[in-house]
């Protein structure tokens, strides 16, 4: 009786704190469909002008079109720099194997402002002032971290006598590493650029110093129409993008399954 109520206490309380996480979120959503042009709870009945304005919003496509370039290429980027160094430090003999695997996750470790004034400084000392690639190589620091740490879990589950078995039954290691590598490596590909392309796409802390007046991300756009125009088209914004990340986490738990991209699968 007394372990019943013990996990019926722990599961409520399970409840509880995912409510209160998810509550601000719910909040949004509600908001977007508000009637009235102010951030407010639809009492009056449901409106959805707010999405429908999304698309007139000033500087909207340009910098919805260069936040989705940035996260891909960043991605792709560190998907492959990430798992080489996976390798590197997971197969070879690397000198302070562990001490290059903490380096690689370090970005994790400093407040997004600090990373920002640091990156701001070193590329102006290096003479590097367009804030193109600028926020190219901001965002590969950004997402780096994640596929490296999840390159690394992945590889120490992975048996690279694979490798020289595929080689053996005549493959070279090109065609092994993609016959036998890629495919066992698929989750953890998959989970790396799920982490990594969120990443890009809402980061704010470290874009905001890299930016020009002509070149914003989607997350200080947003920042800016709060300052000039605020109104629930934000909210409908926000849940669009809320929308678009439930899907690809549907999509990751079809593809790999939940437990296997948090971790705790196999």
């Amino acid at each position: 009786m007394t372990q019943r109520l013990a996990t019926t206490f722990a599961i409520l309380m399970a409840l509880l704190a995912a409510l209160f996480l998810l509550a601000p979120l719910l909040v949004i959503v509600a908001t977007s469909f508000s009637p009235t042009p102010v951030f407010d709870l639809p009492s009056g009945g449901l409106s959805t002008r707010w999405y429908e304005r999304i698309t007139r919003l000033d500087g909207f496509w340009p910098a919805l079109y260069l936040t989705l370039e940035v996260a891909l290429i960043s991605t792709a980027a560190a998907l492959l720099l990430g798992t080489l160094a996976a390798i590197g430090i997971q197969r070879g003999k690397l000198p302070g194997a562990d001490l290059v695997a903490a380096l690689l996750v370090s970005p994790l470790m400093l407040p997004g402002l600090v990373i920002g004034i640091a990156l701001l400084q070193f590329f102006r000392g290096a003479g590097l002032t367009a804030a193109h690639p600028a926020l190219l190589l901001a965002h590969l620091i950004i997402t780096l971290p994640f596929v490296a740490r999840t390159m690394l879990a992945g590889l120490s589950r992975f048996d690279f006598t694979l490798i020289d078995a595929a080689r053996c039954l005549g493959c070279n290691f090109p065609q092994a590493v993609v016959k036998v590598m890629v495919p066992a490596l698929a989750p953890s590909f998959f989970t790396a650029g799920f982490f990594a392309f969120l990443a890009s796409f809402d980061n704010y802390p470290i874009s905001i110093f890299l930016t020009d007046a002509r070149t914003k991300t989607l997350p200080i756009k947003m920042l800016q129409y709060i300052e000039e125009a605020p109104d629930p088209t934000l909210a409908a914004l926000s849940s669009l993008i809320l929308g678009a990340t439930l899907l690809l986490l549907l999509l990751g738990d079809r593809l790999v399954g939940l437990n296997r991209m948090a971790g705790t699968g196999d």
